[in-house]
């Protein structure tokens, strides 16, 4: 017998969870969507792992319910729903309805009743079973052996059974509800027996059974006398607590269970109300077209992507536009041009010639060239309208999501997932381009992000060389390294555990040696990084432990993992990530190299194992300060300017006024403090967070971050006036007009506004950092071949340019390096370029 399943589902829970657990998501138009969007995602799974025959959400009404009227203070302390989350109650509730789900509501009870009342259908029925999605605890009373809650938490959805619950709770679930009664619910106000917690409460039920039981027996001598004394003065408070936390099963539903069916999902009204939220990820998550089975006909967009003509090689001269949309897919050439939508058959190398010089859009036209090199294709001399990058330029937060999605988003078209879109491709870049223009844009778009997708074409495509039997042996001395570590780790605990299991070194620290803990997490005593450092004094077993993990992660992520990658000449071939970024700085995957440890030794080290090829060598460039140089330009602080205009050791110079010494005192101690508050000023920094980074109190670190803004008024005022700024127009902006959006100044939680000014003083500084890295790419890059030197970029990192040079070109590659590089962009205070030069990239530090 094939069992059906209800899945009754707490709506209000879930869209709170989502709300809070999703980062703000906004309109065009201003509207939050972020629960909506975290809700669907959170049901959409269930639903898949379930596949129910009947699904409900149930919701709270403002209503006052019959447990308000019973007792004036339920729920009394609750805060009140954040509008940005209260805004999004109608469109959730809509969506969920286009999906098949029914949606319950009911004057005078609320939604744990309704999930209660549904859920309960399902007993008297031997072929039906009922599953509840909720994030409240309360719920859990509801389980038997019909009812199973699925307890959505920050990390993971919970299968609660009967077993489940006993296991953990120590009573049965329908014994919760009278333990309830006892601990009270300060989340809603519940009062309960004051003075008796979860412990006392669950001990008493599991001795007498029922609260009944426990009043029965109220002088057993299992009770001890303060409990028996608070039991008898809250005795009402008991049986109240008792009434207004038990969940009813029988409200007044209309219809039965099957009036409660899930219903086939309104594909067409689904993908209006996404495209109306702007949620083209879920448009494809679904795969939505806007299109029902009985649609006659075809849209335009399917015209575009459905239809195309064979065209040979020697047609191609017969084509009058110089710009022509190109997709390349699965090796075939798609073209649209001259109102046509075509597909190149042969004559790849007489396309190579037809489309020089043309202006070609595409989308990702970095992966375009790579697709088109395979082909035996040089596409390089050709101009790329890329719509990704006209896509990130214009909101780099998005994750825009395709074509598909750009698609629906800027045109109100759709296009089915897969499909080649080409046909579109020139409308869109229309549209677009209105865009950038309209939000100022140009340069960003036309003179950084179109021309660097050539330039990470070329430097992917030549590869950075590795030593492969050298990056071995590095490996092996880690694997050694790695079981000294773990011997002296199992000797100094008195055993051998899993030192990679969070549970078992909690045990070893904090039970078996007695450690202090410094932190505790909702799942026990922590023992993440942050956490063992504060503990290095007190054991060196900590110390080893944290060698391990580096040796660990090390090996792991880069030893064997290079290697396999390498090409036949021993080369590394990187993704760079252009519109992955909000700040608009490049990203490095497959392998990430922007990513090798540069703090520790053993991560310098590996660095060794980068080198250049015979007759040549590797020539390291890399921005001094930029970020400090970039935050004295934005505020106009003059004795910070004056500093780097005079060529002066700004963290020096930073430590005499914060520690109120001469310069000629400052140890390196103190300079090194000096560094981090530097640093941290940039980022937004507290006290908190630096008194963490150089080991000292809050009130010491507080007090460094208050010397420093009297000893550099302009950037406090600075700070202030960038966050001000951000919180009015929505963004910040970088010196050459990059825009980075921050939703999360407008939220009402305090955490996530607070993370957005700090967001708001930082971006335009990293923003603007990375602007000048890109433009200094691209001239250093053009330098080098106009001069006609033997010398390519291989790799950039963060402030940081590598180029590998021919030995007989290096002083003219060094020259240039620094000149270009200082003179990328023009500041009130300049720019300086560290140039070294080595056979590896260690060597160069």
């Amino acid at each position: 017998m094939r069992m059906k399943k209800i899945l009754v589902i707490d709506g209000n829970s879930i869209i709170n969870r989502a709300f809070y657990g999703v980062r703000p998501l906004l309109t065009k138009s201003g509207k939050y969507t972020n629960a909506i969007f975290g809700m669907i995602n959170i049901i959409s799974r269930q639903l898949s792992a379930i596949k129910p025959d009947y699904a409900a959400v149930a919701f709270d009404l403002k209503a006052p319910t019959f447990r308000h009227k019973m007792y004036d203070g339920y729920k009394a302390k609750r805060h009140p729903t954040p509008p940005e989350l209260l805004s999004q109650f109608d469109d959730a509730k809509e969506c969920l309805g286009l999906m098949g789900l029914h949606v319950l509501e009911l004057p005078g009870y609320e939604a744990d009743d309704l999930q209660g009342t549904v859920a309960s259908m399902a007993h008297g029925r031997e072929d039906v079973e009922s599953y509840i999605l909720s994030g409240d605890r309360d719920l859990l009373q509801l389980i038997d052996a019909k009812i199973t809650v699925l307890l959505a938490t920050n990390t993971d959805t919970l299968t609660m059974r009967e077993a489940e619950f006993t296991e953990k709770y120590g009573v049965a679930p329908t014994q919760f509800v009278d333990m309830k009664a006892l601990m009270g619910d300060s989340s809603d106000n519940i009062p309960g027996v004051a003075g008796i917690g979860e412990k006392t409460a669950a001990t008493l039920i599991q001795n007498f059974g029922s609260l009944e039981g426990i009043y029965e027996n109220i002088e057993d001598k299992r009770i001890s006398k303060g409990v028996r004394e608070k039991l008898i003065r809250d005795k009402d408070n008991a049986y109240l607590s008792r009434t207004l936390a038990r969940i009813i099963t029988d409200a007044p539903l209309e219809g039965d269970l099957e009036s409660l069916a899930m219903l086939p999902r309104d594909e067409v009204g689904l993908y209006k109300k996404f495209t109306e939220l702007e949620l083209n990820s879920l448009i494809q998550k679904f795969g939505l077209t806007g299109k029902s089975e009985a649609d006659v006909g075809i849209t335009d967009a399917e015209a575009f992507v459905t239809s195309f003509t064979d065209i040979t090689a020697e047609e191609l001269d017969g084509i009058s536009d110089d710009r022509i949309a190109l997709e390349v897919r699965s090796g075939e050439i798609y073209i649209s041009a001259d109102g046509r939508n075509l597909r190149l058959v042969g004559g790849r190398v007489e396309f190579s010639r037809w489309i020089e010089g043309k202006s070609v859009i595409c989308y990702d036209g970095k992966a375009q060239l790579h697709a088109l090199d395979k082909m035996g294709i040089d596409a390089t001399r050709v101009k790329f309208l890329d719509l990704m990058l006209y896509a990130y330029v214009i909101n780099p937060g998005s994750g825009h999501g395709g074509v598909e999605a750009l698609a629906s988003m800027f045109l109100g078209k759709s296009v089915e997932s897969g499909t080649v879109a080409v046909g579109l491709f020139s409308e869109l870049e229309r549209v677009l381009r209105r865009r950038v223009a309209a939000d100022g844009l140009e340069f960003i778009l036309d003179e950084i992000e179109l021309p660097l997708l050539k330039l990470l074409y070329k430097i992917e495509r030549r590869g950075f060389r590795i030593n492969a039997s050298g990056i071995l042996e590095f490996g092996e001395a880690l694997g050694a390294l790695a079981d000294d570590l773990t011997a002296s780790i199992y000797m100094r605990a008195g055993h051998e555990f899993n030192i990679n299991s969070t549970k078992q070194l909690a045990e070893v620290l904090y039970v078996e040696m007695g450690l202090p803990c410094p932190k505790k997490t909702k799942n026990g005593y922590s023992t993440d990084a942050e956490t063992l450092e504060q503990l290095r004094a007190e054991s060196p077993i900590i110390d080893d432990i944290l060698e391990y993990r580096q040796v660990t992660k090390l090996r792991g992520t880069y030893t064997t993992a290079l290697t396999d990658v390498a090409d036949a000449e021993g080369r590394i071939h990187t993704d760079f990530k252009q519109a992955l970024t909000a700040t608009g700085r490049l990203s490095s995957a497959e392998p990430n190299l922007q990513n090798i440890p540069v703090r520790t030794k053993m991560g310098r080290e590996l660095r060794r194992h980068f080198i250049a090829k015979d007759g040549y060598v590797l020539v390291d460039a890399d921005y001094s300060q930029i970020e400090l140089r970039l935050l004295a330009h934005v505020s106009g602080d003059y004795t910070m300017s004056e500093a780097f205009l005079a060529g002066e050791d700004i963290h020096r110079k930073t430590a005499a006024a914060v520690f109120g010494v001469p310069e000629e005192a400052v140890n390196d101690e103190m300079r090194k403090r000096a560094k981090a508050v530097n640093f941290g000023i940039v980022y937004g920094i507290g006290g908190f967070s630096l008194a963490k980074d150089i080991g000292t109190t809050v009130k010491e670190a507080t007090k460094y971050i208050k010397s420093y803004m009297m000893n550099y008024p302009s950037i406090e005022e600075y700070l202030e006036r960038v966050v001000k700024d951000a919180e009015e127009r929505g963004y910040t902006v970088t010196e050459f007009g990059r825009r980075r959006y921050i939703p999360e100044l407008k939220a009402s939680n305090a955490n996530m506004r607070a993370f957005g000014k700090r967001v708001a003083m930082n971006a335009p500084i990293q923003g603007t950092a990375a602007d000048v890295m890109k433009i200094a790419m691209l001239r250093v890059s053009d330098r080098l071949e106009r001069e006609g030197l033997d010398a390519e970029i291989v790799m950039q990192v963060h402030d940081e340019l590598i180029v590998e040079t021919r030995l007989s070109d290096l002083e003219r590659c060094k020259q240039i390096l620094r000149e270009e590089m200082e003179s990328a962009a023009s500041f009130s205070v300049p720019l300086t370029v560290d140039v070294t030069a080595g056979d590896n990239w260690l060597e160069q530090e």
